[in-house]
């Protein structure tokens, strides 16, 4: 095992060293003279810039640099730092906003001001903060890679475990507890290796686990059209494409602020500066639900707008999901909100167009699909190493198709590799239908694995209801095409008794209000309550039409229209019941 290491860190210094840039591309950029490996990191010209060899050619090294590249010149030196791309993880990961490459915005700003340098560094994680670590093991415990070591109380009644780094076993000889920095050691395991609060991931190379499991529970975002006809699992991966104005951000933003998650990484990848600062000023004053306290006390955000750097947008997706995988580890469920996939894959296509590669499908690379591949695989619930503890890492990305055309290649290789399509619908939100989530085009392969969660915490009969109101759904979109040409008057009786209950459903299931302080969330309980009063009213409609009574009758009801009431009250049992009751009684009046 040292022989290895040694031999490890021997190859590490023959490629250290200095080449000299020969081209420049933009931000790509050729050097010569310089030995490394496929994903070194190197610093680029005389002020050091980051990038990373993305192409080697015999004598000449292709590097794609995360920075502005203006003004640099052929013969400026480049170094090797021998190490590959990735993030500084440990206690002060959450409540930080880092830009695509791990680097803390808010300390840059304090550097200097609101644009960033060239060439700025900065740590991932605070150096100087002392935080209080409590061993969970003792002296002469074996521990062996990802077991807990002991915790920290990162954010208040939030506990970051300190993990055994990959690849490290052995005895404790010495743990210490107190108040320590991220760079001293609080362990020290036999042959005197040291283990401080900080590890280093790579970026673009998946963490490994002991198990992964088939999905079972469904992330239970507060947002109705979401939980009750289009769930995704925990562990399981999202697409949410939709044209300009559609509702794309404010749904990820929902979903960020009310889900079920244990930790949200936030990941504004190429969006623009307003939306992205609305993110940034909004999330610091979210409360939590579960706990009263601050959102950003469980969130992280990367913040990789589109006036900056291309090379840093497509390296902001990996450092995020690296950043997910590492709470996962601690046994936690993250949400990772991707916002927005298109961007990241139109920084591809740049970077592939200087390499002057092949293009494939819209000038995308002919490896646009295995990229979207391996990023949403990432998505999973698995056993991690060392415990017997489960976490998971559920991914929703945002995809921004241009003009709307879903056929485009990001859209379609999304859906190859998500179970979950939430379809926005540009119509629908002009209608001022929001969320704008088109029902009959959107679709979850999860709703037969989460029956028997639904069955089983919120009612039996939960699949059934929504098999029910899903019918109704799509023959009203039958319906409307003969509405449009002779009126709904035109109808036959039971057909407009069933326009009726969709409209009910429409408006009183899938739209919700995200700016109402009780509408913006929904339990699971209070949608169930709403789903079985909308269809109460489609089952005495039903009654009272093989009774005799004229639709016109039954539309002239009033109680029905109540049930509006009830999505903006808290004490909506109360609301529903007395509603139902006064459904009862009008259709027994008829």
């Amino acid at each position: 095992m040292i022989m290895e290491k040694k031999t490890e860190q021997e190859k590490t210094t023959s490629r250290t060293g200095k080449g000299v840039l020969c081209r420049i591309a933009g931000p790509v950029v050729f050097a010569k003279g310089l030995p490394a490996r496929m994903y070194d990191v190197v610093r680029v010209g005389k002020e050091k810039l980051m990038g990373e060899v993305i192409q080697i050619r015999e004598e000449e090294l292709v590097i794609q640099v995360y920075e502005d590249t203006s003004g640099i010149q052929p013969g400026e030196p480049v170094e090797n730092t021998g190490k590959t791309l990735s993030v500084e993880l440990g206690p002060g990961l959450l409540t930080s906003i880092y830009d695509g490459i791990q680097r803390p915005l808010p300390s840059l700003q304090k550097q200097m001001g609101d644009f960033i340098l060239r060439g700025a560094e900065a740590p991932g994680l605070d150096p100087k903060k002392k935080w209080a670590f409590k061993p969970l093991k003792k002296k002469g415990d074996k521990v062996k890679e990802g077991e807990f070591l002991g915790d920290v109380e990162e954010t208040p009644g939030f506990k970051h475990k300190i993990m055994v780094p990959v690849g490290m076993e052995g005895t404790i000889t010495e743990i210490n507890s107190g108040s320590f920095t991220v760079d001293e050691p609080v362990v020290i395991l036999d042959k005197n290796k040291e283990i401080t609060m900080k590890q280093y991931w790579p970026v673009r190379k998946p963490r490994k686990v002991t198990k992964k499991l088939a999905p079972y529970r469904p992330l239970v975002t507060g947002q109705r059209v979401f939980d009750v006809f289009f769930p995704v699992a925990k562990g399981g991966a999202a697409a949410i494409p939709g044209p300009f104005g559609a509702g794309k951000t404010v749904s990820q933003q929902q979903l960020a602020k009310w889900s079920d998650a244990d930790i949200i990484v936030y990941i504004g990848c190429g969006e623009r500066g307003n939306e992205m600062t609305e993110v940034l000023t909004e999330f610091p004053h979210l409360q939590d639900p579960k706990t009263g306290k601050p959102l950003m006390n469980r969130t992280v955000l990367i913040a990789n707008t589109s006036n900056m750097p291309v090379a840093a947008r497509e390296a902001s997706v990996y450092t995020g999901v690296t950043i997910a995988e590492y709470f996962r580890d601690m046994g936690y469920h993250v949400a990772l909100m991707a916002d927005s996939t298109s961007r990241w894959a139109e920084a591809m296509r740049e970077i592939s167009s200087r390499l002057e590669e092949m293009p494939g499908e819209e000038g995308y690379p002919a490896y646009l699909a295995t990229r979207l591949a391996e990023f949403y695989e990432r998505a999973a619930i698995v056993t991690p190493l060392g415990t017997t503890q489960e976490g998971s890492v559920t991914i929703i990305g945002a995809v921004s198709p241009p003009g709307g055309d879903f056929s485009e290649p990001v859209t379609q290789n999304t859906l190859r590799v998500t179970k979950t399509f939430w379809a926005l619908d540009a119509k629908l939100a002009q209608r001022r239908h929001f969320p704008s989530i088109n029902w009959l085009t959107s679709y979850s392969l999860y709703l037969d694995t989460l029956e028997t969660w639904y069955a089983k915490e919120v009612s039996a009969d939960w699949r059934q209801l929504i098999d029910i109101m899903m019918s109704i759904l799509q023959e009203e979109e039958k319906l409307m095409e003969i509405v449009q040409l002779v009126g709904s008057d035109a109808l036959p009786e039971r057909q407009q008794v069933t326009l009726e209950v969709a409209r009910l459903i429409r408006e009183f299931i899938l739209q919700q209000n995200a700016f109402h302080e009780v509408d913006t969330y929904c339990s699971l309980k209070k949608s169930y309550a709403l789903m079985t009063t909308i269809l109460h009213f489609n089952t005495l409609a039903k009654a009272a039409l093989d009774n005799g009574v004229r639709a016109k009758k039954i539309l002239e009801t009033k109680s029905r229209n109540a049930i509006a009431k009830a999505k903006f009250e808290q004490d909506y049992e109360k609301l529903l019941k007395q509603v139902k009751k006064e459904m009862d009684e009008e259709f027994n009046g008829l």
